[in-house]
Formats: structure tokens, C-alpha cells, sequence
């Protein structure tokens, strides 16, 4: 971990961002005549969507014939036998 002035931060920026996406380092931004620390810059890390089972569970409503077929639907499909 590294901390970077404003200033520099503005005057180094492309070769900060690219620290950080490719060597995966973190800057500390600290601001003002104190080093006040007021923000961190760390590597973006993409979040793996999860997925949720049965979350539309008693809202759909599946007819027991759903799996049979249908003469006029085979025909639209398939014409004349």
C-alpha cells in the first residue's frame, strides 16, 4: 500500500491506474498541508452474480398439462402429416 498527494495523484494519474489494474496496488489520496487521508484507490475486483434457487417459487403457475401435446400446435409446426 502506497500514499500518493492530491497533487500528485493529478499530475501521475494514468500511471497510477495502471498500477493498480495491473500490478493490482493500493494508493492511499491524502489531502492538505496535515496528510489528511481521505480516500483509498484499489483494484476493481468484478463481484460474481448469484444466483437465487427458487426465488420465484408460488408465483408461477404450471398447468398439468403443459408437457402434452397439441394437435393444432403440431400442425402450425409441422403442416400436414
Amino acid at each position: 500500500m502506497q500514499t500518493i498527494q492530491v497533487g500528485q495523484l493529478k499530475s501521475e494519474f494514468s500511471s497510477v491506474l495502471e498500477k493498480v489494474h495491473k500490478e493490482g496496488e493500493t494508493y492511499v489520496i491524502e489531502f492538505g498541508k496535515k496528510h489528511k487521508k481521505v480516500a483509498m484507490l484499489v483494484p476493481y475486483k468484478e463481484e460474481p452474480k448469484k444466483r437465487i434457487f427458487g426465488q420465484l417459487q408460488g408465483t408461477l403457475d404450471i398447468p398439468d398439462d403443459f408437457d402434452e401435446e397439441s394437435e393444432e400446435i403440431n400442425w402450425m409446426f409441422y403442416g400436414k402429416e
